[in-house]
């Protein structure tokens, strides 16, 4: 899990603590820290750029010769070899003394006879994965935001100022494998509760009920399964804060739609998968096992074989997605997408590990229901997604969600005793002290002659027993203060 430290500073106040500092903390009280990196770390003298002028190279059939806004009073001629640079765009540009990847250092030069003062970089040539890079640029230079200023460092632009943790998750704490679920592990250890800010939900008056009906054949398969509408939306790049937060996470951008269910994925924990609903052939959705030997193509245009053990969700008569593993190609998000079906789920683990296995096809989405998800926020994720969708595609969310099933995500409350705790840790805690880290986890615990009674809340699924709760109080008290000596009890 790869956690942005400015994204976690919009949940918390970290103003007082270093990435560094924070990574420490993390290790000490249980989730393992394996690196923190900043992307903008060794780069330097690389800025913003505005080609004013942009003109083939005289010498050759696929050279430009740009004339630069740098932010001085001349302009700066560079040579540019990218089959995407023209006039009017703001660029990445690297002067001369800049070392960029692989250590090499941009010196001023000619090529072809043309003198060229610097480099107009692409993501890659800066240090970016071609993962992660959007398919746009990926044969070019990246384009930087209109307000870019030219002169000014690149780096908080592409938020490659941030601090980029990656976290060691253990498949108990599945409940960490999202953006909330760390803010509450960090606000746990800073004593402070976090503040989240989701976009507002605004339903027209047109019902989703009327566009499209849902069955769950099966509910063990899919415990819980909702559709929402969205209409009149307009498919386009994702705004640059939206592509950095992706980028920074390992995910490359791909539009405004299908960018936001991956942000909410990293968000929530919570996949979604985001069909376009004019392309389902129909106004139905059954969630079902596959029939012997029915074929189904998939996003990536693999044609696969499938099996009864294998959960789909189809327009009622073909498969249009293999259950929380991977969509269809005949109804992804194009460009000419107007009418978006988002999906919501919670599917059977094992289910989606053996259809995951069987194809080879591992993702975020799939690992997370492997694994387990926060069954208390699915609908909030489908609300929060598609509230982002009408905002960054213009799109209007028709009211209600149309449920096939769903769960109700129950609180567990345990019971544990001071001496059993104390017992087990060989410490002498308080009733204050062991009160006071129940409620920095954010659990509800009443005492009454050194027995707690503890309310977990669902978002916290691998609590369940007495020894679950010994070992978060000796989490967020601290390993290290922990005495050496053995436990009694």
């Amino acid at each position: 899990m790869l956690v942005s430290y400015k994204w976690l500073n919009e949940y918390l106040d970290l103003s007082s603590v270093s990435p560094k500092e924070l990574g420490d903390m993390m290790s000490i009280t249980g989730i393992e820290v394996e690196g923190i990196e900043t992307p903008a770390e060794n780069l330097k003298k690389i800025i913003v750029g505005e080609v004013i002028e942009c003109v083939d190279h005289p010498d050759s059939d696929h050279l430009h010769i740009c004339q630069v806004n740098i932010g001085e009073e001349e302009l700066s001629q560079i040579v540019c070899g990218a089959p995407n640079v023209k006039a009017g765009i703001k660029v990445i540009v690297a002067l001369p003394g800049a070392r960029i990847v692989g250590n090499t250092k941009i010196k001023k030069g000619k090529i072809r006879g043309e003198v060229s003062n610097g480099m107009i970089c692409s993501l890659a040539e800066i240090g970016y994965s071609d993962s992660v890079i959007p398919k746009e640029y990926s044969e070019g230079i990246q384009y930087l935001p209109a307000d870019a200023v030219p002169g000014e460092e690149v780096f908080s632009y592409l938020d490659m100022d941030d601090a980029i943790i990656e976290l060691s998750i253990t498949p108990n704490r599945a409940d960490a494998l999202s953006m909330r679920g760390v803010a509450y592990e960090v606000g746990a250890i800073y004593r402070q509760e976090p503040k989240f800010h989701d976009e507002a939900l605004v339903e027209v008056p047109r019902l989703a009920k009327d566009k499209i009906q849902v069955t769950v054949e099966d509910n063990r398969d899919a415990p819980a399964y909702q559709i929402r509408i969205i209409e009149n939306v307009k498919i386009a790049p994702s705004p640059q804060w939206l592509q950095n937060r992706l980028m920074n996470a390992g995910i490359r951008p791909i539009n405004n739609v299908v960018d936001v269910t991956n942000y909410v994925l990293i968000l929530f924990g919570q996949p979604l998968h985001a069909f376009d609903y004019d392309r389902l052939g129909s106004q139905e959705i059954v969630v079902r096992r596959a029939k012997a030997a029915e074929e189904f193509v998939t996003l990536d245009g693999e044609k696969r074989q499938l099996t009864p053990e294998n959960t789909v969700i189809t327009n009622g008569q073909v498969p249009v997605a293999l259950a929380g593993v991977m969509g269809g190609l005949d109804s992804e998000v194009t460009e000419e997408t107007t009418t978006i079906a988002l999906e919501a789920a919670l599917f059977d683990a094992l289910s989606v590990r053996r259809t995951s296995k069987q194809f080879n096809l591992r993702s975020e989405s799939s690992a997370r229901f492997e694994k387990g998800i926060n069954q208390a926020t699915i609908a909030q994720a489908c609300d929060v997604a598609a509230a982002m969708i009408a905002s960054l595609a213009g799109g209007e969310v028709l009211t209600g969600a149309v449920v096939g099933s769903e769960v109700t995500a129950q609180a567990v409350t345990v019971t544990i005793t001071l001496e059993r705790i104390n017992g087990y840790l060989g410490t002498t805690l308080t009733e204050e002290i062991v009160s006071e880290i129940f409620e920095a986890l954010g659990f509800t615990a009443t005492v009454s002659e050194g027995t707690y009674s503890v309310t977990v809340p669902p978002r916290r699924w691998d609590i369940q027993i007495e020894a679950d709760l010994i070992e978060e109080v000796a989490r967020i008290y601290g390993y290290n203060n922990l005495p050496s000596t053995l436990p009694s009890g």
